[in-house]
């Protein structure tokens, strides 16, 4: 990397990073622990990812076994690395640990190992509790919602408190949310001694694929492949018109194929990025923003999705494979990049940046000699495509993974090295256990009290049965349920609560839940609770509110492409030929460039409000992909990149350039 460059990347301190991330990312809030106690930390998040690995390799355990040594595990290094409280942390060596989070270790020890423990017994009982069953269970659903507070925050553990209230409160509650209710009893039953609260679908998938994704993503770290994304997207982009820009969108596009987190993203790739975007002349509010609504993007970008696809697998059914969510997120993701890009290019054009120097770049021949680098992404798509298991891929890109590190003396696959990428991945797992584990909850009360269908019903009602207004009032929720919670847990709870209403309708299953994940994923960069923006605005130092209008603005494709999806599922490749698919992706592109001159104001010339408006009508036309509507679209685009060259030329202000970008 060239010294400028270099300088750009320590703008922003490891430590600044830190206390970012901690700030708005419950998860990277652990205590750095030392002594005895790092130690037996460091051992249980290794054995943790060891005991992963085992079930993968061997053949998983029976469900309950599965999924409550996997809860165990999370629950007990949850309170030993993760304080109550954010303001009170011990510092003297010997107290790191607060006493009473060493007394709900042990109890998650206690639940971790029961269904092993007395598994006959609770199968010969068949639902029937005993006291300490009854005892058990109960401190299982309070030892989730704390430890769900704590790792990944305040909403999602309120979301589910509220429905176990719900579930007994049933003949107290108004209108179509009336039922029984459930005593005491049957719900520490129903979400611990049955697989459709705690230990249901959404544990499930995190103690099987989503922790051996999480792991292939820390083994990825350790070889090297994130700093890479950087590298590899300078070259591509830097010197393009606005290059740091497109650098930041290329790189958080990529970093969302290893990340699960939009914060995360937004701190690690914007540490980096938003700097150089600054110093090239962006405005510190639009150099946020940019990074803001890409790293969210980084989310719906294949093949790991936040690792919410490997839910969508389970949730829908069917015989529905990994590889056919994938494939039908890659058009919708493409479009959501090229938006934000298409909008950087113009927003550079409209302020007169420029692109990075040759001197701010690396050195192209090193990066393409990395490219090595890329193998283990390579591995897990084209495994995946051939129908090998999300298992044995997610175990073979491992490998890969550890393979490539090989090539390379400063991440060769050491037992230090090994060790620290199992610690890592284990860690980063625990957000997502507990998430899933709550997420759980709310799922096992939905499935109980039937309140799923009603509250579809009740959307319905609102609607006046109309499709558009019921995706409306869907968009809302979904932007609701999904306000500060992790990519995971908002995808269970909106495709539990929201996802019901549109399939009243007929529309494809893989459509509906991939309307709500899209919409619980931009909450993220959706103000007033927008995680991510707010991130970026930190290291910008630009208003958070702000930022986060602007990030909306520009991740647009993300407002209007999953009402496209719905409606005509071809965007999807769903019932599509190969010819049609060709044509809806070149239309619905050439649209983008349309919706971003008019979002921005600029195409070759600055654009007036009339001109605006229009341009985004036009970019309308041409993403529905109906032929007729194309048609019209196509033509409406061509007069007005007619009149765009023709005022230009009168204008004569400055030479013609292509639009293209």
């Amino acid at each position: 990397m060239d010294k400028k460059t270099q300088i750009e990347r320590e703008q922003i301190s490891d430590q600044a990073v830190q206390e970012l991330m901690e700030k708005y990312d419950p998860e990277a809030g652990f205590r750095k622990l030392k002594g005895a106690l790092y130690w037996i930390t460091l051992i249980g998040l290794v054995a943790f990812s060891l005991f992963q690995l085992y079930t993968a390799i061997f053949g998983v355990l029976p469900a309950q076994l599965q999924r409550t040594i996997h809860l165990g595990f999370a629950l007990t290094l949850i309170f030993l690395l993760f304080p109550a409280s954010k303001k009170k942390t011990e510092k003297k060596p010997l107290f790191q640990v607060a006493w009473y989070d060493m007394i709900l270790a042990v109890l998650s020890i206690a639940v971790g190992s029961y269904w092993y423990i007395f598994m006959d017994d609770l199968v010969m009982r068949v639902g029937r509790l005993t006291t300490q069953d009854f005892i058990i269970g109960a401190l299982a659903i309070l030892l989730v919602l704390e430890a769900t507070r704590r790792v990944v925050g305040l909403p999602i553990t309120i979301i589910a408190g509220l429905f176990l209230v719900y579930a007994y409160m049933g003949p107290y509650m108004p209108g179509f949310l009336e039922h029984k209710g459930l005593t005491i009893e049957r719900i520490v039953r129903t979400m611990f001694f049955t697989t459709e609260g705690i230990l249901g679908t959404p544990l499930a998938v995190s103690s099987t694929y989503i922790f051996l994704f999480l792991l292939f993503g820390a083994f990825l770290v350790k070889t090297g492949v994130g700093e890479y994304f950087n590298d590899l997207s300078i070259v591509i982009a830097g010197r393009r018109v606005g290059g740091p820009a497109k650098v930041a969108i290329f790189s958080s596009a990529l970093q969302g194929t290893i990340s699960g987190s939009s914060v995360a993203n937004v701190v690690t790739s914007g540490a980096f990025t938003i700097p150089m975007m600054k110093r090239l002349g962006y405005d510190k509010n639009f150099a946020g923003a940019v990074e803001a609504a890409s790293s969210t993007g980084g989310q719906i970008m294949p093949p790991v999705m936040g690792a919410a696809a490997f839910l969508m697998v389970e949730f829908i059914g069917g015989g529905i494979t990994y590889w056919d969510i994938a494939k039908a997120a890659a058009i919708p993701a493409i479009l959501y990049f090229a938006g934000i890009w298409i909008m950087t290019h113009f927003e550079a054009k409209r302020i007169g940046l420029r692109g990075l120097s040759r001197e701010e770049m690396p050195e192209t021949k090193r990066v393409i000699k990395q490219v090595y680098l890329l193998i283990p992404i390579v591995v897990v798509i084209v495994l995946l495509m051939n129908g090998v298991s999300v298992t044995k891929s997610a175990l073979w890109s491992i490998v890969s993974a550890i393979a490539v590190g090989m090539f390379n003396k400063q991440t060769r696959m050491g037992p230090k090295l090994f060790i620290e990428a199992l610690a890592d991945g284990a860690r980063t797992a625990l957000g997502v256990a507990a998430a899933t584990a709550a997420a759980g909850m709310i799922v096992g009360v939905v499935t109980v009290t039937g309140v799923g269908l009603k509250m579809a019903n009740g959307l319905l009602e609102l609607s006046g049965g109309y499709l558009i207004p019921t995706l409306i009032l869907t968009m809302i929720a979904s932007l609701v349920l999904g306000m500060g919670s992790p990519t995971t847990a908002n995808y269970v709870i909106t495709s539990t609560i929201a996802a019901p209403a549109i399939l009243l309708f007929g529309v494809p299953d893989l459509s509906a839940h991939m309307f709500v994940f899209y919409f619980g994923i931009i909450a993220d960069i959706t103000p007033p609770v927008a995680l991510a923006a707010f991130a970026a605005a930190g290291v910008s130092g630009g208003e958070p509110i702000r930022t986060g209008i602007i990030s909306s603005k520009l991740a647009i494709a993300a407002f209007i492409i999953p009402y496209i999806f719905v409606i005509s599922p071809q965007l999807m490749l769903i019932d599509t030929t190969w010819t049609e698919a060709i044509w809806v992706i070149s239309t619905a592109f050439v649209g983008m460039i349309a919706i971003g001159a008019g979002m921005i104001g600029y195409w070759m010339r600055a654009l007036s409000w009339l001109e605006r408006i229009a341009a985004v009508v036009i970019g309308f036309l041409l993403i529905y992909p109906e032929g007729i509507y194309s048609a019209i679209g196509l033509a409406a685009f061509a007069l007005m990149l007619g009149s765009q060259y023709w005022l230009l030329k009168k204008d004569n202000t400055q030479a013609p350039s292509s639009p293209a970008v």
